[in-house]
């Protein structure tokens, strides 16, 4: 670290559990930016199982880290459910918060948090790092550019496998705890980045279930219609019941063009003969082994938050910025539920 640097900015995480891998692999690669002052679990067993630098505290007391005034930003790796009484206190102690996908198990808890850390003066990111693909930022800046046109078409294909054991954990694939199924936590990160890239559609209709491979309370399979206020088309098609699972793909349709992010790569042909071609292929954990993918991104969304808290900037991925996938998704389960048309203001 030379002597320009600032000093390294102290960051507690909240949860222990799998899913903290790359989270954690992110805070070792960006360790001359930041150091890890603690981590907070409930299981005493997994916080001793831990590898964490020499420094790093762990407790089974949230007030520990809250009270550490030294501490500037949190991250929240723990089930849905708890996101918003956690990042209610976290802001409370005037912490910036980064916190796992979903925001909350439903909208109008989304809102709420998003809301307490805008009145608190709190910067909130989210981690939904298949934005920060590189595939995804190339798409995005082009057709932000204009050069392909005018939306025609949209598609959204997140064809997973999940094994029943997966939803034999408790509380998986519940409302309670998860707030939904496929929608929520596989699709959400396909669904937020075509967001990105083409606006909120205006009108969906849904149908969703859950099919013979799983036993769970929520819905394992969706498809969907999507109409844009353009009058272009789209769909969705999302399930943790193809064995053994593809990689996800969003293809779009433009007047002067079209292009296809699948797997970390993007390929684009437009009609001036210009052919695009950015990212590089990369797994999801789309199969079985959830965790059989590339930190990276996550290492992307963390460093912009820690970079949009030192400016005093919103993150990349902002809360307020997160809240359109949750408004898409809870517009497809309510008309998949109703069997009518859901219409998004």
């Amino acid at each position: 670290m030379s002597k320009s640097s600032p000093p390294r900015m102290r960051v507690g995480v909240v949860g222990a559990g799998q899913a903290c891998a790359p989270h954690f692999q992110s805070l070792h690669d960006l360790r001359d930016e930041l150091e890890l002052a603690w981590v907070i679990g409930r299981s005493p067993e997994k916080l001793a199982a831990l590898t964490l630098p020499a420094r790093a505290r762990t407790s089974t007391r949230l007030e520990d880290l809250l009270e550490d005034a030294s501490v500037e930003a949190v991250l929240v790796l723990t089930p849905p459910n708890t996101h918003l009484e956690i990042v209610r206190r976290v802001a409370g102690a005037g912490k910036h918060v980064l916190v796992e996908k979903p925001l909350e198990v439903s909208l109008d808890k989304a809102r709420q948090m998003v809301e307490i850390c805008e009145h608190s003066g709190i910067r909130l990111a989210v981690m939904l790092q298949h934005r920060m693909r590189d595939a995804a930022r190339a798409l995005e800046q082009l057709v932000h550019s204009g050069d392909m046109g005018e939306l025609v078409g949209a598609s959204a294909s997140i064809r997973w496998w999940r094994p029943q054991s997966y939803y034999d954990e408790p509380g998986r694939g519940t409302m309670v705890r998860d707030g939904g199924g496929v929608l929520m936590t596989q699709a959400i990160h396909t669904l937020d980045p075509l967001l990105c890239l083409t606006g909120m559609p205006d009108q969906v209709s849904a149908m969703a279930g859950t099919s013979a491979m799983h036993r769970m309370e929520c819905e394992d399979t969706v498809a969907a219609a999507l109409r844009y206020p353009n009058g272009a088309i789209g769909s969705i098609d999302a399930t943790t019941a193809a064995y053994p699972g593809f990689p996800e793909r969003i293809a779009l349709q433009f007047t002067r063009g079209s292009a296809t992010l699948e797997a970390g790569e993007l390929h684009a042909e437009l009609v001036d003969g210009r052919k695009i071609h950015a990212g590089q292929k990369q797994a999801s954990g789309s199969g079985s082994n959830m965790m059989a993918f590339d930190h990276h991104a996550h290492r992307a969304v963390l460093q912009d938050f820690v970079a949009a808290v030192r400016s005093g900037t919103e993150p990349a991925v902002s809360g307020r910025s997160a809240l359109q996938v949750h408004r898409l998704i809870a517009a497809l389960i309510k008309s998949a539920g109703s069997g009518a048309v859901s219409t998004l203001a």
